[in-house]
């Protein structure tokens, strides 16, 4: 699969979904976003949808530890793949939208998981280019 999402603006979707309370991130989530983190992942993840309602009587507390997994999961991902760096976490996650969140918080969480995103999928992508062994080729 070639991604073609790469070099989203991860801060703007974190301050537009903070201002939204979670409804930016859930539209954004099923317009291919999803489904991408699946490829990435290689499995199928729970929907954001579904951690969106199951957070709403937990104050988001649910929806952020799905967040912050999903952010681990993609660290590992990134640390698989060799790439070096800053790169998201389950901590950086958690802390920046609990600790961190009068300090526009969600939104540099945001930003560094989208920015190990773009880091990911742009290595998959050179990985699938003709003539680009990947390892163990």
């Amino acid at each position: 699969m070639r991604y073609t999402h790469t070099n989203r603006k991860g801060f703007w979707i974190g301050f537009i979904d903070f201002f939204t309370a979670g409804l930016f991130l859930l539209v954004y989530m099923r317009l291919g976003l999803q489904d991408e983190l699946d490829s990435v992942l290689g499995h199928r993840t729970q929907r954001y949808g579904v951690a969106y309602l199951l957070g709403i009587p937990t104050l988001f507390l649910y929806t952020l530890v799905w967040m912050a997994r999903i952010a681990d999961e993609l660290r590992a991902k990134a640390l698989e793949l060799g790439i070096e760096g800053k790169l998201t976490s389950f901590r950086h996650m958690f802390l920046w939208n609990t600790v961190g969140i009068l300090l526009f918080g969600p939104a540099v969480a945001t930003l560094r998981f989208f920015d190990t995103l773009n880091k990911v999928e742009r290595e998959l992508n050179k990985r699938q280019e003709p003539g680009v062994l990947s390892e163990g080729e």
